[in-house]
């Protein structure tokens, strides 16, 4: 199964052996690939039929809402905590991301860049919200609630005191360079400690 860039991304840099949960791990893509790395991978899911097809698959997920079931996880319990296109729906991304360092050594999020050109443009000119290949579904059909930024999510990282150990740039599948990231980007990954 071919992933996301921002997955194969967050899979390259995982080590093998590695202990990890992946929140908000949809299908499931992420941790089959950590799996087959030789990874004890753990994922949480809000969607049921997500979780089923997880565990068809022989994945250990459980059905929960991060914004509140992460606060059960002990301190440092994984190597790595990821957190794919997920942190925009968040309730309050801050806190999340305080739950994200606090579970994991490691910590991987990826997110829609909304500060990118297409999507300003089509607000600009368009004057109404962007449905773009980044963000496809109209404005109350979306799951996003925070519309988080590159700029936006290194302000946060800094905020709570993390650091920002590595940082990957994506248009479309194509992985682009961090120089004009936070207009030229429509999805990026951070991974931090």
């Amino acid at each position: 199964m071919k992933l996301r860039p921002d997955l194969a991304a967050i899979a390259r840099q995982v080590a093998p052996g590695s202990r990890v949960l992946d929140i908000g791990c949809g299908d499931g893509a992420l941790m089959l690939a950590l799996r087959d790395k030789g990874c004890d991978v753990r994922g949480i899911e809000i969607d049921g039929a997500c979780v089923e097809r997880c565990v068809a698959h022989g994945l250990s997920v459980v059905q929960g809402d991060a914004d509140r079931d992460l606060a059960d996880y002990p301190d440092a319990s994984f190597d790595y905590a990821v957190l794919s296109q997920t942190l925009q729906t968040a309730a309050r991304p801050d806190r999340m991301l305080e739950q994200l360092l606090r579970v994991g050594t490691r910590a991987f999020v990826s997110f829609p860049n909304f500060a990118h050109w297409r999507t300003r443009a089509a607000l600009m000119f368009g004057g109404r919200m962007p449905v773009t290949r980044a963000l496809p579904v109209t404005w109350y059909e979306t799951a996003n609630i925070h519309h988080v930024t590159v700029a936006d999510f290194r302000d946060l990282a800094r905020a709570k005191g993390a650091r920002i150990e590595g940082e990957w740039f994506f248009s479309g599948e194509r992985p682009i360079g961090g120089v004009g990231a936070n207009l030229r980007a429509e999805f990026a990954v951070f991974e931090l400690a």
